[in-house]
């Protein structure tokens, strides 16, 4: 699945954890969905697109330095007529890429992306119900049934050999009692699940991808829900469901969503590992330490002087100053790569995934297939952790 440049940095970073794993591209700011939890069409709405030249550019020099994963991301990446042009930009050069997506693309935009090389797959799901999901994703009516559409389309069109598709799910309190029949739903289509924690924030402190929106935040009660809920997943990951997050991830979660400290970052002096190990690209080609904080300068990644200013101690100065000040995130990406690359555990669980021991794909599925499948894990009595709305209609 990984180029030989990609398991080469893999292993180095693995060994010495100095070596630049992961890029989170923000190929574009526009999106056709208004998630309630994010904000970062809003953010990134100032500075404009690269062009594809300059994708060509900012591939060469990620070659150079052996970057070996890129996260093609937005806003929407499908926005961008020529996203099979920026993946086979990667993907020629030995990039890994990844695409994170909300479903919205057809099949014919699908096929190019995977007959450019687009073969790992992030698509968002957040409940099997989809009223709760179209109200998630900023009330667009049947946006749940295209993102079964764009998976049933993905399944049909995916290799079995060489790919890798997972639902990113975003834990808040509308959909607590909803997450454990998201993770099934990917088992039994073969998609691991990923968590990501609600991330909050105030007017007076902004940062780029965070919600505004203060209800939703974990109320005490909702936390001790939410705790329930991360025990009972973490079971179900040794009981044999696909479930993406390593168990300090999962605990880490817990102390997050009730504002308290985060240990992922305790074996780096309490700093994250950006740029050593991560970074993030603005639309406009711009370096950024991740998607909540941007550098007064700016340093575009097409530069041909990029792959020499990535290792200059002047620049890491820089960098580790806006970092160091940050108490913490729990996105998904720049957490699990710091415990994958610092504790062993990890590191051995993500070996089994994409190496030694991948799951079976069962594909393809078609939406009806899909449908159905969806609405009788819904339906099946189990005991699930109260939602707010659950609490609010009983409240009523």
């Amino acid at each position: 699945m990984f180029s030989k440049l990609s398991k080469r940095t893999l292993a180095r970073a693995a060994l010495l954890q100095d070596a630049p794993v992961y890029v989170q591209f923000y190929v574009t700011a526009r999106c056709n969905l208004t998630c309630e939890q994010c904000n970062i069409i809003y953010a990134n709405a100032d500075v404009r697109e690269v062009t594809i030249d300059e994708v060509e550019r900012i591939a060469d020099n990620f070659a150079e330095m052996g970057v070996a994963i890129v996260l093609l991301t937005g806003g929407e990446p499908f926005a961008r007529r020529d996203l099979a042009q920026i993946i086979k930009a990667f993907e020629t050069r030995g990039v890994h890429v990844r695409m994170q997506t909300n479903g919205f693309a057809n099949e014919e935009r699908i096929i190019e992306a995977i007959e450019a090389g687009g073969c790992d797959i992030s698509i968002s799901l957040d409940s099997l119900h989809g009223a709760t999901q179209d109200k998630i994703n900023g009330d667009f009516d049947e946006s749940w049934h295209q993102a079964l559409k764009a998976i049933a389309t993905f399944t049909q069109h995916l290799p079995k050999k060489d790919s890798f598709a997972s639902l990113g799910c975003v834990m808040q309190p509308g959909n607590l009692g909803d997450i454990e029949d998201v993770i099934r739903f990917g088992t039994e289509i073969s998609w691991f699940t990923s968590l990501v924690p609600v991330h909050v924030t105030k007017f007076r402190r902004p940062r780029g991808f965070r919600t505004f929106d203060q209800t939703l935040s974990f109320r005490p009660e909702e936390a001790d829900e939410a705790d329930k809920l991360l025990d009972r997943v973490r079971a179900m990951r040794k009981e044999g469901f696909l479930l993406y997050d390593s168990d300090q991830y999962l605990d880490d979660i817990k102390e997050f969503i009730r504002d308290k400290p985060t240990s992922w970052r305790r074996k780096n002096s309490g700093v994250c590992d950006s740029p050593n190990l991560y970074f993030a690209l603005l639309p406009n080609g711009n370096f950024a330490p991740c998607c909540d904080f941007r550098l007064p300068s700016k340093y575009p990644a097409y530069d041909p002087a990029f792959p020499k200013l990535y290792r200059d101690s002047v620049f890491r100065d820089e960098v580790h100053e806006v970092v160091k000040a940050c108490d913490g995130c729990m996105y998904g990406s720049y957490p699990e790569i710091t415990i994958s690359m610092r504790f062993l555990a990890a590191k051995i669980q993500r070996t089994q995934t994409f190496l030694t021991s991948p799951p079976e794909k069962k594909w393809p599925f078609t939406y009806e297939e899909l449908l159905e499948k969806a609405q009788r894990i819904r339906s099946e009595p189990r005991n699930r952790p109260i939602s707010r709305q659950d609490q609010t209609k009983k409240a009523s």
